[in-house]
């Protein structure tokens, strides 16, 4: 005997009262699980209503609550793309996996740079995406943090530079990892001429970009619970066989131990900066 639901003429029955809901409408927390609406999320700066967990944005979302406006008044090495030195090929060949990452996020590589302004103060800033690529510092991500600092002794101004890297980018080998001793290297020119370096550490700000220009600011920020080092902490356990203190290299581990002078919420970090580049300007 046919099951009266299947039976042909009969109006169909839906099991299911879940509603159709639009991909992009809700957000769930990785923290605390709690799920609220993307609009009240980004509200909150991309940050948990409930627990305060930090999400990691790009950066032209960090562009757009920390600058006046929202955006540069003149961008530095727009133009500038990664090349292929080594024909690298891993799961696809190097140029493609650019290619594919400027598609997806609409800049041409990790770090984005220029000239603009806090509250009227007038700022050179470099900023980390670590959708692109991990973050990761090649050679271009490397001279755009050096013509950072450059501008900022031309025009007498600070700078700030906002990290999230994993690290040096393997696809350019040892051109990338020359971008250390380059962007340290101009990092020292600029502290030499006495001008205000403030670093921002997000989560991850790890590996290369920490061991070189990122740790050597004259006052580094982090957002809450970042984490921050050279070799990450599972690495770490399995080289040296122990357990490792709780939080270690997360930045409350860090501020506790010195390297981190303040520890600001994403919601307070303009205000901050602002103080910051106010007292500096009376300087």
């Amino acid at each position: 005997m046919a099951n009266w639901f299947d039976s042909p003429g009969k109006p169909s029955i839906k099991t299911s009262t879940k509603a159709d809901i639009p991909d992009g409408l809700w957000a769930k927390c990785d923290n605390c699980n709690e799920v609220f609406y993307q609009k009240v999320i980004e509200e909150n700066l991309w940050t948990c209503p409930e627990c305060k967990f930090h999400f990691r944005i790009s950066s032209r979302q960090y562009m757009s609550f920390l600058l006046d406006e929202g955006k540069f008044t003149k961008e530095i090495g727009r133009t500038l793309i990664p090349k292929d030195p080594l024909e690298f090929i891993d799961t696809q060949p190097y140029p493609k996996r650019i290619g594919d990452m400027q598609k997806k996020t609409g800049i041409n590589e990790a770090c984005i740079a220029g000239e603009g302004s806090i509250s009227g103060h007038p700022v050179i800033m470099s900023l980390l995406d670590f959708s692109c690529i991990g973050g990761s510092m090649g050679s271009v991500v490397g001279e755009k943090v050096a013509r950072v600092f450059k501008r900022g002794i031309q025009n007498r101004c600070p700078v700030i530079t906002v990290n999230a890297s994993g690290g040096a980018r393997m696809q350019e080998g040892i051109l990338s990892l020359m971008q250390m001793a380059k962007t340290s290297a101009i990092a020292g020119v600029f502290a030499r001429e006495g001008l205000i370096y403030i670093s921002i550490f997000t989560d991850p700000t790890m590996a290369g970009v920490m061991a070189s220009y990122a740790s050597l600011g004259d006052i580094i920020i982090s957002e809450p619970n970042a984490l921050a080092g050279f070799a990450g902490p599972r690495v770490i356990k399995q080289t040296i066989r122990e357990e490792l203190p709780v939080g270690f290299q997360r930045a409350e581990f860090l501020q506790k131990h010195g390297f981190i002078d303040i520890i600001s919420s994403r919601k307070n970090l303009r205000e901050l900066l602002v103080k910051i580049l106010s007292y500096v300007s009376i300087q």
